[in-house]
C-alpha cells in the first residue's frame, strides 16, 4: 500500500457479517442492524463467501440504499465461516467488531442493548470478547443435546469462560481480534484464543431467533469429525503458553 493512500477513518463499531447462500436474510438483517444502531458510528462489512445463489445481488442492492455504511467483499472461492471473518476483519475500522451470522437468527437488538452496556463504557480496558449464551433454542433436540455435549467437553478442556461458543454472536475488542492466529474454524474456539492471547472473557444472555429463509450450512457429521481434530490442535495450542506482554507498551494486560 502506497504511502499516500489515504487511512479509513476509524469508527466505534463495525459489524461484521459473513454470508453463504443466504438469499433472502440480506436485506432485512441490515434493515434491523441500522434500526438497532441508530446514533452509534458504525460500519456494516459484509463477506459474500461464494456464494452460488443470488447473495451476491441482495449485497449490491442492500449498499446502494447506505453507501456511506456498508462494505462488500466477495471470496474468489469458498473459504469457509472463518476465512469469512478475517477476510472482513481486515477491512473493519472500528474499535470493536461485532460478529452476527447472516442468517438472522442473532438479533441485531442484542448488539445494541451489550454496546451501551459493555463497550460504549468500556470499565474493562483488558475485557477482549463479549460471548452471546442463548437463552433459548430454535434447533431440534438432537443439535441442542449435541451443542450441550460438545460445549461442556470443550469448556473442560480449554477453561475458555464460554458456555455457549457455538453461539454467532460475539462482540470483540478489535485489538484482541488481531492478535489471534488463523485456522479453519477457528471462529469456534474465540473464547479459548483470545483468553490465550491475555484478555479477558465475558458472557452476556442473548436471543436465538429463527431462520427465516434457507437452510443452515453444519451438518452433525461434518461438526463431529472436524470438531474432534479441531480441539485436539486446540489442546495443543492452549498448553504451549500464552502471549507476552512488555511493560513498556501501551497495553491494558500489562496492569493485570
Amino acid at each position: 500500500m502506497g504511502s499516500d493512500t489515504p487511512t479509513p477513518p476509524r469508527r466505534s463499531l463495525s459489524v461484521l457479517i459473513p454470508f453463504f447462500n443466504e438469499a433472502g436474510n440480506i436485506q432485512p438483517l441490515v434493515d434491523e442492524v441500522h434500526a438497532a444502531l441508530a446514533g452509534v458510528d458504525y460500519e456494516i462489512v459484509c463477506v459474500n463467501d461464494g456464494s452460488s445463489d443470488s447473495t451476491a445481488a441482495e449485497l449490491i442492492a442492500a449498499q446502494t440504499l447506505a453507501l456511506d455504511r456498508i462494505k462488500i467483499l466477495t471470496h474468489v472461492k469458498r473459504r469457509g465461516k472463518s476465512g469469512a471473518l478475517f477476510t472482513g476483519l481486515r477491512s473493519c475500522v472500528g474499535d470493536w467488531v461485532q460478529l452476527l451470522d447472516g442468517d438472522g437468527q442473532n438479533d441485531p437488538a442484542d448488539a445494541r442493548r451489550i454496546w451501551d452496556l459493555v463497550a460504549a463504557k468500556d470499565e474493562n480496558p483488558a475485557l477482549g470478547i463479549i460471548c452471546g449464551r442463548r437463552t433459548s433454542r430454535n434447533d431440534s433436540g438432537f443439535k441442542w443435546l449435541q451443542s450441550r455435549v460438545a460445549n461442556g467437553i470443550r469448556r473442560f478442556c480449554l477453561r475458555d469462560d464460554a458456555t455457549d461458543t457455538g453461539c454467532g454472536f460475539k462482540l470483540i475488542r478489535r485489538r484482541a481480534f488481531q492478535d489471534l492466529p488463523f485456522f479453519a474454524a477457528m471462529h469456534r474456539f474465540l473464547p479459548a484464543l483470545i483468553k490465550r492471547a491475555g484478555w479477558d472473557v465475558r458472557e452476556e444472555p442473548v436471543a436465538d431467533r429463527q431462520r427465516l429463509h434457507g437452510v443452515s450450512k453444519y451438518g452433525f457429521l461434518g461438526r463431529f469429525g472436524a470438531g474432534t481434530v479441531d480441539l485436539l490442535g486446540m489442546i495443543w495450542l492452549v498448553r504451549r503458553g500464552g502471549y507476552g506482554v512488555a511493560a513498556e507498551w501501551n497495553d491494558p494486560r500489562a496492569q493485570r
